[in-house]
């Protein structure tokens, strides 16, 4: 018999694979101090509905978050790959390819550590 939390694992992963994935191709902070977030395929232009304060820029085909005030960077990353998840059932995972833009070394190593397969 396996314990609970291995249980627990395979019920993550299992499903985590019954949902779509959708790679980032890019992750800036741009000149405002907004976090924006380029999916490579999907689009997620009624996010907004969430009220999450996690938008759609359907012009740049981005989401974004406001300028954090009281949050980190990396709190508004799982915050936006959170409510993607949640609302959409699509998984958004950086890549070897994802872009990094005025993105410390830090928050790039928090981003890649995360796993968004996780429960929010």
């Amino acid at each position: 018999m396996g314990s609970t939390s291995s249980i627990e694992g395979n019920v993550r992963k299992i499903v985590a694979h019954s949902m779509r994935t959708d790679n980032i191709k890019e992750i800036q902070i741009d000149s405002v101090g907004r976090l924006l977030v380029f999916p490579e395929k999907e689009k997620f232009s009624l996010i907004w509905r969430s009220a999450a304060e996690v938008h759609w820029d359907s012009n740049g085909l981005f989401l974004y978050s406001p300028k954090p005030r009281e949050w980190s960077y990396f709190n508004w990353y799982a915050r936006i790959v959170g409510t993607v998840k949640s609302e959409y059932e699509v998984i958004l995972l950086p890549t070897k390819d994802t872009l990094w833009v005025d993105i410390s070394d830090d928050l790039k190593k928090q981003i890649l550590t995360y796993d968004p397969t996780e429960p929010s």
